[in-house]
């Protein structure tokens, strides 16, 4: 063959492998809204959101808060037990792409029965949603509807730079009031509590604790700081018998940080599902005394195990920060990302040793 030939079979051969490429991913994304219409395989990257504080840094008015935040928010109505509006909660536009944030307990029935579950947006107009994917472990869920595409997106802001004492705004329909506006300040931060079905205990997370009245029907709505930003999901309140779920505010509120909304609320986006941290040890929860988590159980081939983690451990510190119990571990755990590396602070038998475990996934 000619000198020629070859650089020319490498071109025409890169060139192929391009459009190739390109064909394959432009595919692989038609099938995957074809089954989907919500997915976006980008995530978040792959969608309008706003970031920008749509009010001024000392606005210290809760009118003008409300006033920003409301066309934004919206009403979920879920089919549960044959009632085509038995379940109902909050939520926030996503993006412009037509994404909605709510609570997986909220859609959770509809959604597994393919039950409908339609958004109610500020002037009462409904449109029938899908859910893009749903997290029992964060208690989060991802809907979608074309209709909403034309309402205005939510500011995503920032709860790690939230003080104990700042004024905060909670939106949602409780009692099934739809454009409900409350406020109060943030009461504590990094509280461990449990959201959604108290007896799961895989819905542990680390929440903004508020006074601003919530009840029934706030879940999933958002919590917003005085500069509009979403700080947060509303999604559990505390009652005098210590149950979370068919009480009246109290003052006590639990949100989920907008943090962990952003990286489930991307995951979800990309594939459909989310995934959480593992080390692959069962901790007893049941401990109140405040001097650890103490190891139960050691999976077989877990992080845990390889890490050098055995029965019998008392996990007082995690990067540092105490433990005082199962619950505390759990959450602590669960504020980071599958793959990081933690650090425990373990009593073993007398001797404080420091443990070093990579966290492993699962889809939840």
């Amino acid at each position: 063959m000619p000198g020629w030939t070859w650089p020319a079979v490498a071109v025409l051969a890169l060139v192929l492998g391009l459009v190739g490429g390109v064909v394959g991913g432009l595919t692989y994304d038609t099938v995957t809204e074809a089954q989907n219409p919500g997915a976006v395989s980008s995530g978040l990257n792959g969608v309008d959101t706003v970031w920008v504080p749509p009010l001024e840094q000392d606005n210290g008015s809760i009118a003008a808060v409300a006033q920003t935040l409301l066309p934004s928010t919206v009403q979920i109505a879920a089919e549960y037990d044959g009632d085509s509006a038995g379940a109902t909660g909050s939520g926030f536009v996503l993006d412009r792409q037509g994404h909605v944030i709510t609570n997986n307990h909220v859609v959770a029935q509809a959604a597994a029965d393919d039950g409908l579950i339609e958004i109610v947006d500020h002037d009462g107009n409904r449109y029938e949603a899908s859910v893009v994917g749903r997290s029992t472990v964060y208690d989060l869920a991802v809907l979608y509807a074309d209709g909403v595409k034309q309402l205005e997106p939510a500011a995503l802001g920032a709860s790690q730079t939230l003080r104990v004492g700042e004024s905060v705004v909670a939106f949602g329909s409780p009692l099934g009031l739809s454009s409900t506006v409350t406020s109060g300040i943030v009461s504590a931060l990094r509280r461990p509590v449990t959201t959604g079905d108290e007896n799961n205990e895989s819905s542990y997370i680390n929440a903004v604790q508020t006074d601003a009245a919530i009840n029934p029907g706030n879940s999933g709505g958002p919590l917003v700081n005085l500069r509009g930003q979403v700080v947060g999901v509303n999604s559990a309140i505390a009652t005098t018998g210590g149950g979370r779920a068919e009480a009246g505010n109290i003052g006590v509120g639990f949100a989920i940080p907008i943090e962990q909304v952003r990286i489930t609320a991307d995951q979800i986006l990309r594939t459909g599902k989310a995934r959480y941290p593992v080390i692959g040890a069962k901790v007893r929860t049941g401990r109140d005394d405040g001097v650890g988590a103490e190891v139960d159980e050691v999976l077989p081939g877990t992080p845990a195990e390889k890490g050098g983690l055995v029965k019998g451990d008392m996990i007082t510190e995690v990067n540092g920060e105490r433990v005082t119990d199962g619950i505390a571990l759990i959450v602590s755990i669960r504020s980071h990302q599958p793959g990081e590396t933690l650090e425990f602070t373990v009593q073993r038998g007398g001797r404080e040793l420091t443990i070093s475990v990579e966290l492993g996934s699962e889809v939840g």
